[in-house]
């Protein structure tokens, strides 16, 4: 009788099968979105090649000096850049020293380095529906190369490596908006109210372009409403 008494006090959802669940976010891969990816410099060429293992090289300082106290960095790079391996004479050595902790020491780039800063970090998050119609949004995982996190903002940097670098940033390719506004959208979820600003650093050269935030709004939507 007690055993009767107990199973006419269970709830009703227990002799229901379990309703189904909705069909997960398609996932999106950030470092490879949709849309055109530019033409990558040949690596059969001497000089090619120079160019691409020098942002390499710069991608590398730019990841680990910011660690350091900015009284070690030059020394630290010299002895990176110095090893026989990447096969660089003294003036190389020196005007890539020079030309990275020119953008590090630069007032204007100053907190994409700082103390509330940080290197490669891990991003999962969802680029949000605009609307029914649009579905659940889109899933992303991908890795920041440079996150900064300051009361009234985030700052994104992307390091592009191996691309010829524009200088106009009308000319950016629209596969690096559609990348950066992902980022954006999915810090905007975690940190409500805050600017988020968006910028790549091209190593070759190196220059640190800001990206439009009209253009990332336009590849944002474009992302929303690509299909799953």
């Amino acid at each position: 009788q007690a055993r009767e008494e107990q199973a006419r006090s269970l709830p009703d959802w227990l002799a229901r099968p379990a309703p189904a669940e909705p069909d997960p976010p398609a996932p999106l891969a950030p470092s490879r979105p949709t849309g055109e990816e530019p033409a990558t410099f040949s690596p059969r060429s001497s000089d090619d090649r120079q160019r691409f293992q020098r942002g390499r090289l710069v991608h590398h300082l730019l990841q680990y000096l910011p660690d350091l106290a900015p009284q070690a960095r030059e020394a630290a790079a010299r002895r990176y850049l110095g090893q026989a391996g990447h096969g660089l004479d003294a003036a190389a050595v020196a005007a890539l020293v020079q030309e990275t902790l020119s953008i590090m020491n630069a007032p204007a780039f100053a907190p994409l380095f700082g103390p509330d800063s940080q290197a490669e970090v891990p991003l999962a998050g969802l680029v949000p529906a605009l609307g029914p119609a649009s579905g659940p949004g889109k899933a992303i995982a991908g890795q920041i190369d440079r996150l900064c996190v300051l009361p009234d903002q985030l700052l994104i940097v992307d390091y592009k490596t191996n691309r010829p670098a524009p200088r106009d940033p009308a000319a950016v390719p629209e596969a690096y908006l559609r990348q950066m506004a992902a980022y954006r959208a999915a810090l905007r979820l975690v940190y409500p109210g805050r600017r988020v600003r968006c910028a790549l650093l091209w190593t070759d050269g190196p220059h640190l372009m800001w990206l439009d935030e009209a253009r990332l709004d336009t590849a944002e939507r474009a992302l929303a409403d690509a299909p799953s």
